[in-house]
Parts: C-alpha cells; sequence; structure tokens
C-alpha cells in the first residue's frame, strides 16, 4: 500500500540518504573493494527491486524443478525473513513443494550456509533466494522478478517508497523475469537489453483445504460457495486480482502484514467477518498457510490457493540462462 503523498514527502530526505548509500555500496562491490566470497556450485539468484511481492518464490521453485530434472544436485539459500529456528514460511513452502529432493541452508550469512552444505555433498546449483541486493556472495547469475502492474517509474526509494535501489539497477541483472502483464517498454530508461526481459504469469493449479495432501482441484469441485480472502503477503492486492482472473467470487478481503503469524483471535475474527458478508468459505494463499500451524478454524472451511509459474517463452529462457552459467562457469584459459 502506498503511503499517503504528505507522508512520503516528510520521508523523502530519507530516501535520498537511503539512495546514496545505496549507491556507495554497489559501487564499492564492482570496483572489488568490497570482494564477493565464491562457493564452488553455481550460484543463480533471484531477487526484485522492490518490496512486496513479484513471484520470488514461484520462480525459485520454477528454477529448482528444471534443474532438478536436468539431474543436477540443488540448494537453496534464504534469510529466512522473520522466520526462526531455521526456516520461514516461504522455505516451508519449498520444502512442502519440493519434498526432501533438496537441501536449505536458512541463515542471514549465505556463503556460510553455503559452505556447510557443499562441505557436507557437492553442489552443482545454489538458488539465492532474494539475492539481489545480498552483494557479499558471488553468483553467476542474476534474475531480476518485476511486477508489470506497478509502474516503476512512479516509485520512490525506501522509506517513501517502494524500491530497494533505482530503476537503474536492473543493468546489473542478467535477465529479467515480469509477472502478471508484461511491458516491454518498462526499462526503455536504463538502456536494458529488452531481448533478455521474459513474460511470466501466476497460474492457478486448484484448491485445497487448509493443511490437508490432497491434490488440488477446481474450487466447484469441493463445494465452495462464495469466499471471504485473506492473505499476509508482499502484494495482497495481486492476490484478489488473481482470484477475480480465476473467477472466484469473493465477498471481502482482510489484509495483514507481511509473514504475519496468525493467533487463534485471528482466526475467530476471519470467520466473523466471513460470515457477516455471506461467504460461506475462507480463502488463502500456500504461503499463509505455513503461518496457519498453530490455528484452527471452527465455523468455516478455509481453502488453499495452489499456484504454479508459466514462462510465455520458456525454451528462449532456458537457452539464455544455460549459455550465460556456461559462459561464467567456463575454466579461464
Amino acid at each position: 500500500m502506498r503511503l499517503p503523498l504528505p507522508i512520503r514527502i516528510l520521508l523523502l530526505p530519507l530516501s535520498w540518504i537511503y539512495g546514496t548509500v545505496i549507491r556507495i555500496k554497489t559501487a564499492l562491490s564492482a570496483s572489488g573493494i568490497i570482494s564477493q566470497k565464491r562457493l564452488q556450485g553455481a550460484v543463480v539468484s533471484v531477487g526484485n527491486l522492490t518490496v512486496g511481492g513479484t513471484g520470488k518464490t514461484p520462480m525459485v521453485l520454477w528454477l529448482a524443478e528444471n534443474f532438478l530434472a536436468e539431474g543436477k544436485r540443488v540448494a537453496i539459500l534464504s534469510r529466512g525473513y522473520r522466520g526462526e529456528q531455521g526456516t520461514s514460511d516461504e522455505v516451508e513452502l519449498l520444502k512442502r513443494r519440493l519434498g526432501g529432493r533438496i537441501r536449505f541452508g536458512v541463515g542471514p550469512d549465505r556463503f556460510a550456509e553455503g559452505r556447510k552444505l557443499e562441505s557436507a555433498e557437492p553442489v552443482d546449483v545454489f538458488l539465492l533466494d532474494d539475492g539481489f541486493q545480498h552483494l557479499k556472495l558471488a553468483r553467476d547469475v542474476d534474475i531480476v522478478m518485476l511486477d508489470g502492474s506497478t509502474k516503476l517509474k512512479d516509485e520512490w526509494l525506501l522509506p517513501a517508497g517502494k524500491l530497494r535501489e533505482p530503476i537503474r539497477a536492473c543493468r546489473r541483472s542478467d535477465l529479467v523475469v515480469v509477472t502478471r502483464k508484461c511491458e516491454h517498454s518498462l526499462l526503455e530508461a536504463t538502456n536494458f537489453d529488452q531481448r533478455r526481459i521474459f513474460q511470466a504469469q501466476i497460474r492457478l493449479r486448484g484448491f485445497r483445504k487448509l493443511h490437508d495432501p490432497i491434490p488440488a482441484m477446481p474450487l466447484s469441485e469441493i463445494a465452495a460457495g462464495p469466499c471471504y480472502a485473506f492473505c499476509g503477503i508482499g502484494n495482497p492486492q495481486a492476490f484478489v486480482d488473481d482470484l477475480g482472473r480465476w473467477h472466484v467470487t469473493v465477498l471481502g478481503v482482510k489484509a495483514f502484514r507481511d509473514h504475519h503469524r496468525y493467533s487463534q483471535s485471528d482466526a475467530t475474527e476471519l470467520e466473523t467477518l466471513a460470515a457477516g458478508v455471506g461467504a460461506t468459505a475462507l480463502v488463502t494463499t500456500e504461503k499463509d498457510e505455513q503461518n496457519l500451524r498453530e490455528v484452527k478454524f471452527t465455523k468455516l472451511p478455509v481453502y488453499v490457493a495452489v499456484i504454479d509459474f508459466v514462462l510465455s517463452s520458456e525454451n528462449e529462457f532456458k537457452l539464455a540462462l544455460n549459455r550465460i552459467l556456461s559462459e561464467r562457469r567456463s575454466p579461464v584459459a
């Protein structure tokens, strides 16, 4: 949610300071004054320029599945933001979808976590989750995710706006993936190679009951009527828009802070709100499901939207990714 203009103006001096610090940090890293540590395995970073959801987790999942299909030994490195005991909601979501096929390193020092993993067993590819600004770790490929529905040219730097870095920082990336709707003019002002911009969509696989291991099914098959939606993710409006695109009847919405850990009182409030507008079920995201493990709903069923990630030019993206990896990992003569 964008802050009111008067508050944004008051915060603007802090944004200038923040921007100066970011530019200095990036310049020192690019010049080698701040050295990067390198893991033995290839590192593919997935990050973004803004706070809020842009599809990083579905992209990491897509990459993991594809590298596994190629016979690669894959590990995921995550900070575990707002998590505890070496995990987080995003890590748990990935573990649920990937099973035991992938190892995880979770902690603020991604290099140390990676070294632990590869000292125990070789890793062919590390996926660095939310790694674009994590300049301490050397990477072979930088993928930046952008939400096409966000007008970046109108955004301000933190804390007045949503930008973690200026738009021109995209020049550091190797590939850009735009979710939701693609505007290939999005990065024209940065002189970014438009051939390295790819479009992706979040696709609905179906719905399943909260914490139920059964495969996802169409909402009509599980007899769910009009729903009340809730979520604690970075871009709640995107979830609401997706539900509309998936023809789900939504009578009301409650948005919580990103990575919100739900309490029993939250569940009671949600059931009351839903009943008040005539909804017969609640619907949320897979990420939120990980923060609902200690919560019970007694009056209404809760359904989880199960999604996947579709690249419109999948073959071209794979070719570009593998070409960059091959070039960066080739031994120097």
